[in-house]
């Protein structure tokens, strides 16, 4: 069994999962459980059990709990009301009794009748790996429209828990004698309120969208191309992001460090503006309600022109963490993305390799035009990075050749400021220029001109 260190006795977070008044608790004592599937149609896992075992005690930690223990938990057959056997639960429960336990984290989906039957068979508070998430993510999540969002998974998430939990309570009834009709369960009032909350989220989460809607359009007006930043969580992409355009947004060793999206103008080699984007970092069994809760914010990775995939190499999981992260790309429809020119991979943390693996990394990114080894926090390649993103921007990008007269330094002026000047050759009468125009500027373009009487040719 792993053990943590006793010594993380922190502050626990206002609105953990135990708050119940107090003014510096201790942090909750947690046992972490991974249960392990044995069955031969089972399908094949892209992690082993070990290291699914050790990112849940990280995104326990994430959340400052104290992790007094750990385990892997072999389970030949799922039973539907507890999920392990009746042997199985006995034997954790006498280790929860031990370790003095106030909460078991179970690695896996826990239905509302199995965390209820656990929660009275254990007598702690029991949560699965999609309620801590949800838990993190509402430690986190700083702007209205992120905390609208949690409260919209979290919601969702806890109607499904309402199972049997009032059954104490007799049905009650409304009127006189043999006229009264039904009353309501509490456990029918309690779905009808969170149902009412949910509608008004949704119907404010609906105005955020508009507003991101109108903040797009703007930028539509002064087009710049947006360039998003995806990965695992913890892969480095916060720190990249503050590389890139020395900003301060936070960034630290710990999952989940970023919720909300941050964008920021970015000037690539040529000159040419684009706006960077960070964004929420993806995790292996990413619920589905919060993917669809976060839609609003993942939406700006679907506007995107190019998507730079941020990818920690360091860790033994990379390539599991690769396949995690396309597969949610592909739930938000980006398959083309995937399957084309618009995703860059930066293979980050090439600062914690050394020797062999440090080589094998730098050939696996020499083999592939669309993938640079860099290391985010020390500088390593970045400029480079800007080099390949901005080769992928304008490879589809038209070429037009025109010629300016001298005297027209309004017009020549212009075609700096909204075009990439590619090429200038001084003739006899006037200056050839040959010049990029973003393809989204391109029919303004070819209006200018026309009303500006210049001959334009496609290079």
């Amino acid at each position: 069994m792993i053990r943590a260190s006793q010594q993380r006795k922190k502050k626990i977070a206002e609105e953990s999962l135990t708050s119940g008044g107090g003014t510096e608790p201790e942090a909750p004592r947690v046992l972490v459980f991974h249960p392990e599937l044995k069955r031969a149609d089972q399908k094949a896992s892209w992690r082993d059990a070990s290291s699914r075992l050790a990112e849940s005690i990280s995104l326990t930690g994430a959340l400052d709990f104290e992790v007094v223990g750990a385990d892997i938990v072999p389970i030949a057959k799922v039973r539907p009301s507890t999920l392990f056997g009746k042997g199985v639960t006995e034997r954790l429960g006498l280790q929860i009794k031990a370790e003095e336990a106030d909460i078991v984290m179970i690695n896996g989906q826990l239905t509302p009748i199995q965390q209820r039957n656990l929660e009275k068979e254990w007598k702690c508070k029991v949560i699965d790996r999609t309620g801590l998430i949800l838990e993190i993510f509402a430690d986190r999540a700083r702007t209205r429209e992120g905390r609208l969002q949690v409260q919209l998974a979290l919601l969702s998430y806890q109607r499904s828990r309402l199972v049997r939990t009032w059954t104490h309570l007799e049905r009650q009834r409304g009127g006189r004698g043999f006229l009264a009709g039904p009353g309501e369960r509490q456990i029918e009032i309690d779905r009808r309120l969170i149902g009412d909350k949910l509608a008004k989220l949704r119907r404010e989460l609906e105005e955020v969208k508009r507003t991101r809607e109108l903040h797009r359009e703007a930028r539509r007006r002064v087009p710049y191309p947006i360039v998003a930043l995806v990965g695992y969580t913890n892969s480095g992409k916060s720190t990249l992001f503050n590389q890139l355009t020395t900003s301060e947004v936070f960034a630290e060793d710990m999952l989940f460090a970023t919720l909300d999206p941050t964008m920021r103008g970015l000037i690539l080699p040529s000159g040419r503006k684009v706006i960077l984007s960070d964004t929420v970092g993806f995790v292996s069994d990413l619920p589905h309600d919060l993917v669809a809760a976060f839609r609003a914010t993942l939406e700006e990775v679907l506007e995107a022109d190019l998507i730079v995939h941020v990818r920690d190499v360091a860790s033994a999981e990379t390539e599991e963490q690769r396949l995690d992260v396309l597969e949610v790309l592909k739930e938000l429809g980006l398959q083309k993305a995937i399957d084309g020119e618009e995703l860059v991979e930066a293979l980050n943390k090439i600062d914690q390799l050394k020797g062999d693996d440090l080589q094998a990394v730098n050939e696996s990114a020499a083999r592939h035009d669309n993938t640079i080894a860099i290391s985010a926090i020390k500088g390593t390649n970045c400029d480079a990075l800007l080099g390949l993103v901005e080769d992928r921007l304008t490879e589809h990008m038209p070429v037009f050749e025109l010629c300016v007269p001298y005297s027209d330094g309004k017009s020549l002026a212009r075609l700096y400021e909204h075009g990439e000047v590619l090429q200038r050759t001084e003739g006899d009468d006037g200056i050839a220029i040959q010049v990029r125009i973003d393809s989204t500027r391109v029919g303004r373009f070819e209006d200018w001109c026309a009303k500006s009487g210049f001959e334009i040719h496609v290079v």
